[in-house]
């Protein structure tokens, strides 16, 4: 099927794009038809950096956007962290005239992104290696699923937890003598999402030289066993399931939680010379020279003593100060603090971490470029806020738009009002 096109808006695609953004990935389009959480964090990073990324949505909506309360309106909170800097549009990929319209934005894109159940793009005559390869040489397509297209699991869905549980995560997480635990955050859909923004990157370096496109295939499952060091490389050199430890590490120690006369402080000694540092400035010096913990390997082969021996010390400072002395004697440690704390410490105001543009906050990019900054320039969108404004940039005529809302092939946020009307009030 084709789409009616106004003749003055024919060949606008593939030429530049300048939304006054000057980051580094600006002249770069991104489809994005992920949802959830592992592409739209994936996403949100390429479009926090300059690409301009076109997100598109089932007529009801990406389904976090009721993952709440609290809600940015109508929308989840949940939603919005993951999805500024993108335009929206809902659209319905299922009948052939909604992916028409895909059909037009991948022209000139430069990047796809889906976490379809393996499979959809091809039962949609849109599969990479024999359609979208053939009519976009230099597309980049980058396909998040749970546990990939192929092998045992291939095909079958993957949610956060779920893959926690599966690749071990679960099983070394939690107190030693408690159950296994999901980690308290989604760290496998962000991985994921992290990972596929790394091969989109690589994959653009790579086609700078070949001037060709290529499928990058990220799964879940994959992302999840990647993070299990040191566990997986314990289990490789000892022939032994690693269990949990609660907070404590499997390989270092002094490396856990641990009473002060207040709150808890977490100790993060990672050598020697610091657990010397640690011991001095407690006024046990002692310490340091006890053959049980003299070493690593000596303090992992007697955690028990030295625990206690450090905790009975430590009962005698208050977490704050101590945290705020050790650090700056550069023995590695921290206060336990919660959230709330976390949004207000002034370092992370400091560092800019927290986005606001009128009533959003978001959590800024943690990637820091001296020249080509990230730019915050938009709050997620509403769904379908912009299906209008990108159907006009393809081109799409009034009469031709206006049938697609009418059979419920696209969704706008805008009030129920014609198009032409509309057109009329934007000039």
């Amino acid at each position: 099927m084709t789409l009616a096109t106004h003749p003055g808006q024919q060949g606008r695609q593939g030429q530049p794009r300048n939304d006054g953004c000057h980051g580094a990935l600006q002249g770069i389009k991104v489809v994005d038809l992920s949802r959830v959480l592992g592409g739209p964090y994936c996403t949100q990073a390429l479009a926090d950096h300059g690409a301009q990324v076109i997100k598109l949505e089932p007529p009801d909506g990406d389904e976090t956007r009721g993952w709440g309360p609290p809600f940015f309106g109508d929308t989840a909170w949940y939603f919005a962290g993951v999805n500024r800097n993108k335009q929206g549009i809902a659209v319905d990929l299922s009948c052939d005239e909604g992916r028409a319209i895909l059909w037009k934005l991948l022209e000139d894109a430069d990047v796809l992104v889906e976490n379809f159940k393996p499979g959809t793009l091809q039962r949609w005559g849109m599969d990479y290696e024999g359609i979208l390869s053939k009519r976009f040489p230099k597309l980049i397509h980058c396909a998040v699923s749970g546990f990939g297209p192929d092998g045992p699991l291939g095909g079958l869905p993957g949610y956060d937890a779920a893959i926690q549980a599966m690749t071990g995560l679960m099983s070394v997480n939690g107190e030693r003598d408690g159950p296994a635990t999901r980690v308290g955050l989604p760290v496998v859909d962000m991985v994921t999402g992290l990972n596929a923004l790394a091969g989109i990157l690589l994959a653009l370096a790579e086609r700078a030289k070949s001037g060709r496109g290529q499928s990058i295939d990220i799964s879940l499952y994959d992302c999840g066993v990647s993070l299990l060091h040191p566990h997986l490389p314990n289990y490789f050199g000892s022939g032994r399931t690693p269990q949990r430890s609660g907070n404590a590490h499997p390989n270092i120690t002094p490396y856990d939680s641990y009473r002060t006369a207040t709150a808890p402080i977490f100790l993060a000694v990672g050598n020697d010379r610091q657990f010397a540092k640690l011991c001095a400035h407690l006024g046990a010096p002692e310490l340091a020279e006890d053959p049980r913990f003299i070493d690593n390997r000596s303090r992992c082969g007697h955690r028990e003593p030295l625990k206690a021996a450090l905790e009975s010390l430590l009962a005698q400072h208050d977490c704050e100060p101590l945290a705020q002395q050790l650090i700056r004697l550069g023995v590695p440690c921290g206060p336990v603090q919660t959230v709330d704390v976390v949004a207000r410490h002034p370092h992370t105001l400091h560092r800019k971490l927290v986005v606001e543009m009128g009533e959003y906050r978001g959590t800024a990019s943690p990637i820091r470029l001296s020249r080509t900054p990230a730019t915050y320039r938009s709050v997620p969108p509403t769904l379908g806020a912009d299906t209008r404004d990108v159907l006009d940039a393809l081109g799409i005529d009034a009469d031709t738009q206006q049938r697609l809302f009418d059979a419920g092939v696209l969704k706008s946020a805008e009030p129920p009002l014609a198009i032409a009307e509309a057109q009329a009030l934007k000039t």
